[in-house]
């Protein structure tokens, strides 16, 4: 397979489309953000890296916590809707209904499958981005999307993205830590 040099750049095949939540002056708004991921087993630990200029850093920054939300694919409309407005100019907080969890100022909203509420155990300045390092204070899943005590990746219908396009998940491919069985030389 011939490879062709493209100049380093933020690139991953495919990275989760999340509704970042933070309560920005009293009020819960909500953006959007792919550069996210898990950052500890344990404690529990989720990232999620976002540029300085965000209205919703300054509400990061000003409570301690924030929520990583996975909207479905039945979602994309509003969920593209907050990472197109600004909060600072756009009042946000009644595009999905917030509720609360344990931190008790981390928006998050009900319409989303699976909510993860977390406070701020670091930040790291990595330049145009600040990367929000969150223990995880609680996962919150909607009952219909749950199989087997986890969020059933079929019934949440996350979107990912990638190029600048939001995308479905498709079907599965094999079992994680099992299917390299079956390998042979």
């Amino acid at each position: 397979m011939e490879k062709v040099q493209l100049g380093p750049m933020p690139y991953m095949s495919v990275m989760p489309t999340l509704l970042v939540g933070a309560n920005v002056h009293g009020k819960p708004n909500y953006m959007v953000a792919a550069w996210a991921t898990v950052a500890c087993l344990s404690p529990p630990m989720v990232c999620v890296a976002i540029n300085h200029a965000r209205h919703t850093a300054k509400g990061i920054d000003e409570n301690g916590n924030f929520s990583l939300n996975v909207p479905s694919a039945s979602q994309a409309v509003e969920t593209d809707h907050c990472g197109i407005t600004s909060g600072a100019s756009v009042d946000k907080s009644k595009v999905f209904r917030s509720f609360y969890g344990k931190t008790g100022n981390a928006p998050m909203p009900e319409e989303c499958p699976v909510n993860i509420e977390c406070k701020v155990f670091r930040t790291v300045d990595c330049g145009s981005h600040v990367l929000y390092i969150g223990e995880i204070v609680e996962i919150f899943a909607a009952g219909e999307c749950i199989t087997d005590g986890k969020p059933d990746p079929a019934k949440v219908n996350p979107m990912v993205y990638t190029m600048a396009m939001y995308w479905k998940v498709g079907d599965p491919v094999g079992k994680a830590f099992s299917i390299g069985g079956k390998y042979r030389k």
